[in-house]
C-alpha cells in the first residue's frame, strides 16, 4: 500500500511541477507569453542561436521550444509525462 501512496504523492508533485513550476521557471528565464523579455537569459540564448544560424532561430531548436512552452504552456502529453515521471520516481523512494 505504501508504494501506491508514494506513486500518488509523486503524481501530484509531478502535476505541480508541470502546471506551476515549469511556467514559473521559464518566465524567470525570460520566456513569457508576450515573447522573449529584453535583457533576460532567454534573450541571450536567442541572440546566440540567431548568430549560430545566420540570423534566425531554427524551428525546433531549444530556444524555439522553450519560447513555445513559455507562451502556451506544456501540452497535455508533456504534462502527463511529467506526472508519470513524478509517480515513477516517488514509487522508487
Amino acid at each position: 500500500m505504501t508504494s501506491i501512496l508514494s506513486a500518488a504523492v509523486g503524481a501530484v508533485a509531478g502535476l505541480g511541477v508541470a502546471t506551476v513550476g515549469v511556467p514559473v521557471a521559464l518566465a524567470a528565464l525570460g520566456f513569457t507569453g508576450a515573447g522573449i523579455a529584453a535583457g533576460s537569459a532567454a534573450a541571450a540564448m536567442m541572440s546566440s542561436a540567431a548568430v549560430a544560424n545566420g540570423g534566425g532561430v531554427a524551428a525546433g531548436s531549444l530556444v524555439a521550444v522553450l519560447q513555445s512552452v513559455g507562451a502556451a504552456g506544456l501540452s497535455t502529453a508533456a504534462t502527463e509525462a511529467v506526472v508519470a515521471a513524478g509517480a515513477a520516481v516517488a514509487s522508487l523512494v
